[in-house]
């Protein structure tokens, strides 16, 4: 069987900057759009995960957890932190978030200047409004996630706009390498599985991945749509 480190065609001493450029071109060359399939990009977005959550060709135990669910691990990790921690992980970005689907069933618009405070004032689902803190050195989808949240995403690295959120108010940090043009980024388009807020207070619109321009950069969806195909 080969290794994730063979799937994406790395060495397994290959730098985090590798792996991830490693990713994103296996992740398009696999694309079921581009001539691939659905097994074979699951395949290369395992492998990713894998080496991501610190798989090592030498370690077992490495290999069972980075099998593991990434949600059963973020759990795992979560319940490990010591009890003197608390107090720290309050520190943060406050995030007030909008579910992009649900401007439409309200008559609102991407660009009115009140949105959030009818949104406030619409008794929304709480999976579709609301507020949670985002702790440093957390994605902002790693945030959504870890409060219980089920936030679109497909790759992971960059290489899709599935997670793409509009920044309404507030600032994101936007690290380089990633899919989205520079007529995104001045729209204020950001990825949520790569930058985090790097304001204290921060306004997002996530699950905007069908806006003009970002419907033809996403991949086939995963988790979000599967969570709720069912609704």
């Amino acid at each position: 069987m080969d290794s994730p480190f063979e799937i994406l065609g790395v060495e397994p001493d290959a730098d985090d900057a590798e792996v991830d450029r490693a990713y994103r071109r296996r992740v398009i060359e696999v694309h079921p759009d581009q001539g691939g399939s659905a097994a074979e990009f699951n395949r290369v977005r395992t492998a990713y995960e894998q080496i991501k959550a610190g798989y090592s060709p030498e370690s077992t135990n490495g290999e069972v957890a980075a099998n593991a669910p990434e949600s059963t691990r973020v759990a795992e990790d979560a319940d490990s932190e010591p009890e003197a921690d608390e107090e720290e992980e309050e520190e943060g970005s406050r995030v007030e978030y909008l579910n992009y689907e649900v401007l439409d069933d309200h008559g609102w618009d991407l660009g009115d200047e009140d949105l959030f405070e009818k949104a406030a004032e619409a008794d929304l689902a709480h999976e579709d409004f609301g507020v949670f803190l985002a702790h440093p050195n957390e994605t902002l989808l790693e945030a959504a996630e870890n409060r219980g949240f089920a936030w679109p995403y497909a790759c992971r690295g960059g290489a899709c706009a599935n997670c793409a959120v509009a920044v309404v108010e507030g600032e994101m940090d936007t690290p380089g390498d990633h899919i989205l043009p520079s007529t995104m980024l001045d729209q204020d388009i950001r990825l949520s599985c790569m930058g985090g807020p790097v304001s204290d207070d921060i306004k997002v619109i996530f699950n905007v991945k069908h806006l003009p321009g970002l419907d033809e950069l996403r991949l086939p969806p995963y988790p979000f749509e599967q969570a709720h195909m069912n609704d």
